[in-house]
């Protein structure tokens, strides 16, 4: 089978391959068994997340002073790629936690609050990024969240919806709304820890993909967090969700790599073992075409993500480009894992074999972290 499922070695140094080597080691041999039980029963194995901690997986831009591996923005969207290609929905753990919260707290937070919060995030707690609720989908800061000035530091009352990691998670980045009168500029950030009272994580969605993945409401009623727990400056709640959301949108691009990158792989596997009038379906020019088209994609993607993955580690503007492959990617991955089910003709069709569940994962990356549209909008700001 051709390697189109694993990056290059051209475009990656030797640290990066043996890296990327090493988490999709992981992935195949550790998460693989167990992605099926775990889309059934709609959670992860028991175990799982304290692997992917003991890895480093959960804290590879922390600095090592803090127990981080010390990495590059990069080096963790590998690691999000290699892992999607196995299961997406453990992958979107790994990435909401990297790209968003311990990349939120590295820049936002105080010396002091580092010190207390990234030891923990890159050894054994789960972080979890709070912005969305029931009317603040796309329009993000339309906040009905309030926090309000509390002798001991402040009171959140409201609810957030659609919170990856929220089963899992120990550490909340939560956004509310300190002043209304201010508008967007009223809202502030602020960290919750699980077991505060009057925080409670409520139900878990019923979802079509990533149903391992655990995305839940969550209840804030009364609950004081202290002064300290503030994250930012008071209203610069929204330059820290607009930051952080651009570099997560290269973090989907990612998931969405190693899906399509999956997907792949499993249908030209397939496609090899298939026999119809007499030979392999692989023989078909008819389906060599649709692979050919697919692994073509596939290479674009690629390109973009790891461009867009450079350009941020390199301190130069990416908003352009990881709008363009957040979007770019999540049409990719909806696109080949829909004819990786094409290839597996009937077997596509039933859970027995990968193809369905991959079809099912792609949809997702069009809608959460900035649906397509919004995507749209924000290129055409940059280019017109």
């Amino acid at each position: 089978m051709a390697q189109i499922i694993h990056p290059p070695l051209t475009r990656l140094s030797e640290e990066e391959s043996l890296f990327y080597a090493t988490v999709r080691k992981f992935a195949e041999e550790t998460i693989a068994p167990k992605v099926r039980a775990m889309d059934d029963e709609q959670q992860f194995a028991d175990g799982l997340v304290k692997q992917l901690f003991a890895l480093g997986l959960m804290g590879i831009e922390a600095p090592e002073e803090f127990s981080g591996a010390a990495g590059s923005f990069f080096d963790a969207v590998l690691a999000i790629e290699a892992i999607s290609t196995v299961d997406p929905a453990v992958a979107v753990l790994v990435d909401v936690h990297n790209t968003l919260v311990v990349n939120a707290v590295r820049r936002w937070a105080s010396a002091a609050q580092q010190k207390e919060w990234l030891p923990r995030l890159a050894t054994d707690t789960v972080g979890a990024y709070a912005l969305s609720e029931a009317g603040s989908g796309s329009d993000a800061f339309a906040l009905q969240m309030r926090a309000t000035e509390a002798p001991a530091g402040f009171r959140l009352n409201g609810r957030k919806l659609w919170i990856s990691n929220g089963r899992e998670a120990g550490l909340f980045i939560v956004f509310a709304t300190l002043d209304p009168t201010a508008g967007y500029k009223g809202i502030t950030a602020f960290v919750v820890e699980k077991g505060t009272p009057g925080f409670t994580v409520g139900r878990k969605e019923d979802k079509l993909g990533i149903r391992a993945s655990s995305t839940c409401e969550l209840v804030f009623e009364d609950c004081v967090v202290p002064e300290a727990n503030l994250l930012g400056e008071r209203g610069k709640g929204y330059k820290i969700a607009i930051e952080t959301l651009n570099e997560g949108r290269i973090g989907i691009g990612a998931q969405m790599l190693g899906l399509a990158e999956g997907a792949w792989g499993h249908a030209a596997r397939y496609a090899k073992e298939r026999r119809q009038f007499g030979k392999e379906i692989a023989e078909f020019q008819g389906v060599q075409f649709t692979l050919a088209q697919m692994a073509t994609e596939i290479e674009a993607v690629k390109l973009m993500v790891y461009n867009a993955a450079r350009l941020k580690d390199a301190g130069q503007s990416y908003v352009r480009e990881a709008a363009m492959t957040k979007l770019f990617a999540s049409q990719v991955a909806e696109r080949v894992a829909s004819q990786c089910v094409e290839i597996f003709g009937g077997n596509g069709f039933v859970r027995e074999y990968p193809a369905e569940k991959y079809y099912r994962d792609a949809k997702v990356g069009k809608i959460y972290e900035g649906t397509s549209n919004m995507q749209l909008m924000t290129i055409a700001k940059q280019v017109l």
